[in-house]
């Protein structure tokens, strides 16, 4: 499992981080506070607080892709 936290304060970059997790088959999760939501599901992100930064998990070994690419959203 890796993590890292982003930023996701506007609707564009929500739909654009949803697009990019749902090109990978293992399980993502976002998580604001004591909140958890599946990173590919554009409503349960918009019901997290996303004034604040949120820390993304992917649960995989091999996500240095996934990683690579979500550097631009990082907070």
């Amino acid at each position: 499992m890796k993590s890292i936290k982003i930023s996701l304060e506007m609707a564009q970059r929500v739909k654009e981080f949803v697009n990019i997790t749902q090109e990978y088959p293992y399980e993502i999760l976002l998580k604001s506070g004591r909140y958890v939501v599946d990173a590919k599901s554009i409503l349960g992100i918009f019901s997290l607080d996303l004034s604040q930064p949120v820390t993304v998990e992917a649960y995989s070994d091999d996500c240095d892709d996934f990683m690579n690419k979500l550097k631009k959203f990082e907070a």
